[in-house]
């Protein structure tokens, strides 16, 4: 059913047409978590452009279409795609070389205080329940000792995801003519 949405429609960015459409460069909605991240980044004056980024997370839904935003123009950062199946060692080093982390794995708690660079910018996207709370992929409370700016998880990138798909459904209401531009 979601391959039949025409990609001015998919305000969810989730489609492999409007996949397609945001490797490309075309006009269409980036999956709103991924745009989520760019637009914190932007509101805070975070510059990507020549940064050195890991994204750890390869998920059609947020690791790669965030990896695309990265490096597409705009974005303008060196990035690396890390996984779940990243060796730990590699994982730790490529972080800690990173100007900017944004992990969307998974995994509770993995990224520790000395994955991380004095200064550099961390964005948890990750979700996991532990005892029944939700946690996100970074070790918070270790982290924020280092880290130059950090999203909490819940609370962080949640509401910019919310943000962007009120954005894209502008956009869409507008590509269909419901608005002037």
């Amino acid at each position: 059913m979601l391959a039949l949405l025409p990609p001015e429609k998919d305000v969810d960015g989730l489609t492999e047409r409007s996949m397609g459409r945001l490797m490309r460069g075309l006009p269409g909605h980036a999956p709103c978590t991924p745009l989520g991240v760019m637009r914190l980044l932007e509101r805070y004056e975070i510059p990507t452009k020549g940064k050195k980024v890991v994204v750890i997370g390869r998920s059609f839904l947020t690791g790669l279409p965030q990896v695309i935003l990265f490096i597409s123009k705009g974005g303008d950062a060196t990035t690396t795609c890390a996984h779940s199946m990243t060796p730990p060692e590699d994982l730790k080093e490529m972080c800690f070389g990173a100007d900017i982390i944004v992990s969307c794995v998974g995994i509770a708690r993995m990224i520790k205080a000395d994955f991380v660079k004095p200064g550099a910018t961390v964005v948890d996207v990750g979700v996991t329940r532990v005892d029944g709370k939700i946690v996100g992929d970074v070790d918070f409370d270790a982290v924020q000792a280092v880290a130059g700016a950090i999203t909490p998880m819940p609370g962080g990138t949640g509401p910019m995801t919310i943000g962007c798909l009120l954005e894209n459904t502008l956009s869409a209401a507008k590509m269909l003519g419901a608005f002037p531009n």
